[in-house]
Order: structure tokens, then C-alpha cells, then sequence
């Protein structure tokens, strides 16, 4: 499975990429709104998760335009956690919510959960451990 990740922070997002690369995902890291769109458009990810504050355009903005045209699993990962935020998410089309800081593993058992919940389900592909990759 593919998993867009979207953040500014790069030391996130290569510890994001990192966790998700363990789990079995595929993963395309992005570090601003124009760029998630384009990646978006081009990688056709089974995932997205994605930041609220980004350069050029922001995550909600980013949410909005991906919602209208694709049903992709989508969850918001971000510091601003007040309930307004929250909300704005969810009603302009994201899965879930997390808020920063958070646990990679949670994060992964909720990317499989909406994953799941969409009845997305892995696609054989390679097998990475380590430095090793088998393609089976």
C-alpha cells in the first residue's frame, strides 16, 4: 500500500516515512500543500496524512480539493488540536484526527484502521527488511 505523507517538519516526516516503511507501506513524502496535490494526482496513494500547516497552500485547503474528486483515506496530523480545528477536518472530509505529539505506533493502528474501515487491503509488492528487498 501507498501512503502520501505531507509535512514541513523534515525530521518528522522522515521519522513518518521511517514507521510506515516498517509496517508495509510504500511511502511518497511531501513537505508542502502544491507539492501533496501534485503527488496526489500522480502517485494515486492508498493514504494521506497530512498537515494542517504548510507552505503554499494548507492542509485543509489541501483536505478539500483531494475530497472533491477521490475518497482516499485521509487523516490530519496535526499541533492545532482545539475542538474547532478538529471539526473543520473531519467536516471538510478527513478520516481522522491526531494531534501533535503523538505515537507512531498508534498512528500506524489507525492508518490500518481507516484503511480497513475503507475496505482497502494490501496489495502483495515487495518485501523490505533491513537493506534487503524482495520483490515477490
Amino acid at each position: 500500500m501507498k501512503a502520501l505523507i505531507v509535512d514541513d517538519d523534515l525530521v518528522l516526516a522522515d521519522v513518518l516515512s521511517f514507521t510506515l516503511r516498517r509496517a508495509g507501506f510504500q511511502v511518497i513524502a511531501v513537505h508542502d500543500g502544491q507539492a501533496a496535490l501534485e503527488a496526489w494526482r500522480a502517485e494515486t496513494p492508498d493514504l494521506v496524512i497530512l498537515d494542517l500547516n504548510l507552505p503554499q497552500l494548507d492542509g485543509l485547503t489541501v483536505c478539500q480539493r483531494i475530497r472533491e474528486h477521490d475518497n482516499v483515506p485521509i487523516i490530519i496530523l496535526s499541533v492545532r488540536g482545539d475542538d474547532d480545528d478538529v471539526v473543520r477536518g473531519l467536516e471538510l472530509g478527513a478520516d481522522d484526527y491526531v494531534t501533535k505529539p503523538f505515537s507512531p505506533r498508534q498512528l500506524v493502528a489507525r492508518a490500518q484502521a481507516v484503511l480497513r474501515r475503507a475496505g482497502i487491503t494490501p496489495t502483495a509488492g515487495p518485501l523490505v527488511v533491513g537493506d534487503l528487498t524482495l520483490d515477490l
